[in-house]
């Protein structure tokens, strides 16, 4: 079986790897090609070896050795509850189906453990079942789907962890950093000063983000970065984020909410507590999806373009399939929308 692999000056070659390893040639092109006939002790020394020579198979190549199956997966490094519970996936599934509808490929997914894509997941990527991959939610324990652009053509929903490689990368993303910033500016210059956050998850590039621009704000505006919790993207995540907040930070008079999911959470929390939307503690959202509008108090938040991301990221993957060389970055634009709650 070919590797589909070519020898091409001063770029590491399968023998080399092999070498490395302390391996055939064989085992290195059966882990190349996801082939389940690998135990995980050599799949993790092969892979080491890969990483340490940054050993990238040939494509071009593949191509000659392999017919093309006509199908994208994509990947959500999430639990089904999550996928199924938040609409930013929905926005970006749709953007996604949107854009392949006018295509020949079909769209396949594939929701791998958040912290371990799993060893089934790996061998059906790399196994010769899809042309392309679209990683939305990509979280730093993805070791191997931050990887995954060295053996098969990728685009990221949001920015890759980590860094970036010019090579392999490319993704879809908005400016969270900018979105945050515009978020805590409008609860300070509507005069909040005790202005708290309530993060995503910190192992998410867009959490990160979201959080600095928080801490960007504040401070250049002399305000405190103290009032800080951790959540989760989930409703129920907002809302014990938020209690933990009250609790320790009693005198908070606004909340930068890294999602609108969490943010309805928070909502819920104040109101147990007996405070008042916006008149005791201001909120911003970020998302602008349904439940910025579903319940009695409009949410005000960012919003950003996720049906819009979809349609981008299966573009860009469509045209890398294609042979195109597209952008390997694309960064749409947020804005504010008021509303009640701020």
């Amino acid at each position: 079986m070919s590797d589909g692999t070519l020898a091409v000056p001063g770029r590491p070659t399968l023998e080399e790897v092999a070498r490395v390893a302390g391996v055939s040639r064989a085992t290195v092109s059966r882990v190349i090609n996801g082939s389940p006939r690998v135990s995980p002790e050599v799949l993790s020394v092969v892979e080491k070896a890969i990483a340490q020579l940054n050993y990238v198979p040939n494509r071009a190549a593949r191509s000659l050795v392999a017919r093309a199956t006509m199908s994208i997966a994509l990947v959500v490094p999430e639990d089904a509850h999550r996928f199924f519970g938040d609409p930013y996936f929905a926005d970006v599934v749709q953007g996604i189906s949107d854009r392949i509808d006018d295509s020949d490929y079909v769209l396949n997914l594939q929701l791998t453990h958040p912290s371990s894509p799993s060893e089934k997941t790996r061998r059906y990527l790399l196994g010769g079942n899809v042309d392309g991959a679209i990683v939305v939610s990509h979280h730093s324990g993805d070791h191997f789907l931050a990887s995954l652009g060295q053996s098969l053509p990728v685009v990221f929903g949001g920015r890759p962890f980590g860094e970036v490689s010019s090579k392999t990368d490319y993704y879809v993303d908005v400016d969270n950093r900018l979105g945050a910033v515009q978020a805590t500016e409008h609860l300070i210059t509507h005069g909040r000063r005790a202005i708290a956050t309530i993060t995503g998850p910190t192992d998410m590039p867009a959490a990160i983000d979201r959080e600095q621009g928080w801490r960007d704000a504040v401070r250049a505006a002399g305000l405190s970065e103290e009032r800080l919790v951790h959540g989760d993207f989930t409703e129920a995540g907002g809302v014990r984020s938020a209690l933990t907040l009250l609790d320790e930070h009693p005198d908070v008079d606004a909340i930068f909410v890294a999602s609108d999911l969490m943010a309805s959470g928070v909502m819920l929390a104040l109101e147990e507590r007996g405070l008042r939307v916006p008149q005791d503690v201001a909120i911003v959202g970020f998302d602008n999806s349904r439940y910025a509008t579903r319940g009695p108090i409009g949410l005000t938040t960012i919003a950003q373009p996720s049906q819009q991301m979809g349609v981008v990221m299966a573009d860009t993957l469509l045209r890398l399939l294609s042979g195109e060389h597209p952008e390997r970055v694309n960064l749409l634009e947020t804005h504010l929308v008021i509303r009640d709650s701020a």
